[in-house]
């Protein structure tokens, strides 16, 4: 009988060990293409886009999931493990490059399971017991951090920065981001931390400042300097102060004619700004431009004008101010005004911005990044950022974890001594699933050229005489008490870290079919030539 076709023509079908071998592949090269950023002495990535002359054309980074969001993916388990890496930087903000590495590890050991003729039902069953045990061993170690929580979030804050562009610095970083981070009071709303790169100075100038900046100024004679500033922050059209002649015809028989035009839209605009000055504000924010006609009103009545806001900045100017983003001024008795008690000009570097200070929500504040070139500080804001996600994750839930491999040598050998207890060939699943975990300690030693065969071993050694808290001491090169050496992480990451690494490698050991849709058919071009 002949074999019937049932895909189109240039649709593609991969089956059975081939489509398992091409997942396997894509996504062991994902793990493979990262390996080398992972821990304090990992090395970065220099990404260059299609254009490396425009402004963000080159980035220098470490990061797992800047890295993997940058680079152009066609495999389709490759694609399955950066939507996992960008699932964690959204959720906890760390462990983007430790969730991928561990997801090809556990792909690697299937692959070397799917070899023995085991089935990937037994190896997905396998890695789900192994994964229960590795979060019941990571939950009865973590601690919680009660009325040390400052202590907690500056340890946890170093052991994240430790591994990124501000190692060097990080006591300084780690400060300005428990700071800043404790002033939201529990809140978790991270908008309410705007962080503002300047180019010039060293990174050890960055600073917080208690207040919020708007790269922006005040127009021409307003005044520079505003107390008990009552804000209206709007987003409008103020520059119809012009006959616009793009786009339309506007015939007249003199030039009188379009001196009457250009009256009649000067009056219109005087209206619009007598209604915004019946507000009784003292600071008119503006998203859009305020042209120079009604720069000059705002002057001759006193008040500050701020035109062209970004949108970013005017939403999170709302949000700090307690105002709300008006379009219309005909009932000023409904317009929810921003307040604050200073608005003063200042200067960063050669740049002049306008701070905001005792805005109406107190937990507000402004970073100042500082640093010698854009990829330094583009870096250096991912660095923070991710510090920043961490803290706002643990302050939701303050319990800490060993850092510096004692946390997967401590899940590792539960899964273990567990899988003894396990029967048939599901127990090898569960011993590979601690295997993949071992392998991380095992890369952050390698990436630091340490000898990683004995650090590990000896590692093991003492987690199984009862010393949970030994991780590797990268600076010494040796095994040591880690919690003493203030290496810990946040509960949360860890637990979300393994978790999705064992979702993502249950997914693609699902797979036995890869199906490529046929691609779409372009129109014949019938042109002349």
């Amino acid at each position: 009988m002949l074999p019937v076709q049932i895909l189109k023509d240039s649709a593609q079908e991969e089956r059975g060990e081939s489509a398992r071998l091409s997942s396997f592949v894509g996504a062991i090269a994902i793990g493979d293409l990262v390996k080398s950023t992972l821990g304090p002495k990992g090395m970065d990535k220099i990404l260059i886009s299609g254009n490396p002359e425009s402004a963000g054309g080159i980035k220098v980074t470490n990061d797992g999931a800047t890295i993997l969001k940058s680079i152009g993916v066609d495999n389709p388990a490759a694609k399955v493990l950066v939507d996992m890496s960008m699932t964690q930087d959204h959720e906890v903000g760390d462990g983007t490059t430790s969730v991928t590495v561990l997801a090809a590890e556990l792909l690697k050991e299937a692959e070397k399971l799917v070899n023995q003729r085991i089935h990937p039902q037994t190896i997905i069953s396998g890695y789900r017991r192994a994964l229960g045990i590795a979060q019941e061993a990571l939950k009865q170690s973590s601690i919680e951090s009660g009325d040390n929580i400052r202590e907690d979030l500056l340890k946890i804050a170093r052991t994240t920065l430790g591994s990124k562009i501000l190692s060097q610095h990080k006591e300084h970083f780690a400060q300005l981001a428990v700071d800043a981070v404790l002033r939201l009071k529990g809140s978790g709303n991270l908008d309410a931390i705007q962080i503002i790169k300047k180019l010039g100075g060293s990174m050890n100038e960055s600073y917080l400042d208690e207040g919020f900046l708007l790269e922006k100024l005040p127009g021409m004679f307003q005044p520079r300097r505003v107390e008990k500033a009552k804000i209206l922050i709007a987003n409008t059209p103020m520059d119809t102060d012009k006959v616009k002649v793009f786009g339309s015809r506007v015939r007249v028989d003199g030039v009188t004619k379009v001196a009457e035009l250009e009256a009649a839209e000067k009056l219109k605009m005087k209206e619009k700004v007598d209604k915004i000055l019946g507000h009784n504000c003292n600071v008119f924010i503006n998203r859009q431009l305020i042209y120079n006609y009604p720069e000059q009103l705002f002057a001759d009545a006193k008040v500050m004008a701020i035109e062209h806001a970004d949108f970013e900045g005017i939403e999170r100017l709302a949000l700090v101010l307690g105002g709300e983003i008006v379009s219309t001024f005909d009932s000023p008795q409904t317009a929810q005004f921003g307040y604050c008690d200073l608005i003063e000009e200042i200067m960063i570097g050669e740049d002049r911005l306008l701070r905001f200070s005792g805005v109406k929500l107190g937990e507000a504040c402004s970073v100042v990044l500082r640093g010698a070139t854009q990829q330094i500080l583009e870096e250096s804001e991912r660095s923070l950022h991710d510090a920043l996600c961490v803290l706002v994750t643990h302050v939701k839930e303050s319990k800490t974890v060993a850092g510096a491999g004692a946390s997967e040598i401590l899940m590792s050998t539960a899964i273990a001594m567990e899988a003894q207890k396990v029967a048939g060939k599901e127990a090898l699943a569960v011993e590979a699933f601690g295997r993949a975990l071992a392998q991380l300690p095992t890369i952050i030693c390698d990436n630091a050229g340490l000898d990683s065969a004995d650090l590990v071993t000896r590692l093991r050694a003492e987690h199984a005489n009862g010393r949970h808290n030994f991780g590797i001491d990268i600076e010494k090169g040796e095994v040591a008490d880690v919690t003493k050496l203030g290496v810990i992480e946040s509960y949360n990451v860890k637990l979300c870290m393994v978790s999705s690494a064992a979702e993502a490698t249950e997914q693609i050991l699902r797979v036995d079919d890869i199906i490529k849709a046929a691609p779409r058919a372009r129109a014949p071009d019938n042109r002349p030539c």
